[in-house]
């Protein structure tokens, strides 16, 4: 018989909240507009960049590992927003690193990461980095936005329905 997972692997607990602390970095340290072409916000990019070389691991352990079923008494609504909600997150974990990638390359920013510089995704313009990089501008505060609602609703879910949910993600035992 086969014992249920009630808890994510550790590695992914450990990328979980990795993430969650680059992205909230990866948003105080970004900049917008045509600053970023005299000085170019390198922690910014080391931040978001990091996001999206941590997302494929943490892709590959979900993929394979699964996740833990979600509580019974959550009603099939819940169930499928949770699954959309996640499915959001990575898209943008995803999206926001390489749409300000793009956007860095457009505007002639070089886009560098221990040392090392990424090649362009595009050729670089005289003015501003276009919808991409507007899109890139909103969707980091947008994304900041979700983790905030994502943390309400882990609280909730700990506090007011005691159902344990939030015990997946954490590192006790």
């Amino acid at each position: 018989m086969e014992v249920p997972v009630t808890r994510y692997p550790r590695a992914l607990v450990v990328l979980h909240w990795l993430v969650a602390l680059l992205i909230v970095a990866a948003w105080f340290t970004g900049e917008g507009g045509r600053s970023v072409r005299v000085n170019p916000p390198v922690l910014h990019f080391a931040f978001g960049l990091s996001v999206l070389a941590l997302v494929v691991p943490r892709l590959a352990i979900r993929l394979v590992r699964g996740a833990p079923a979600l509580p019974e008494t959550m009603s099939p609504l819940m169930k499928a927003a949770a699954k959309l909600g996640h499915g959001v997150f990575y898209l943008f974990m995803i999206g926001l690193p390489l749409s300000g990638w793009y956007a860095a390359s457009r505007m002639g920013v070089p886009v560098s990461i221990l040392g090392y510089t990424l090649p362009n995704l595009t050729s670089a313009v005289q003015g501003p980095a276009g919808l991409i990089g507007d899109l890139h501008e909103k969707g980091g505060t947008i994304i900041l936005i979700l983790a905030g609602l994502h943390v309400l609703i882990a609280l909730w879910h700990h506090f007011v329905l005691r159902d344990g949910l939030l015990k997946r993600m954490s590192f006790s035992a």
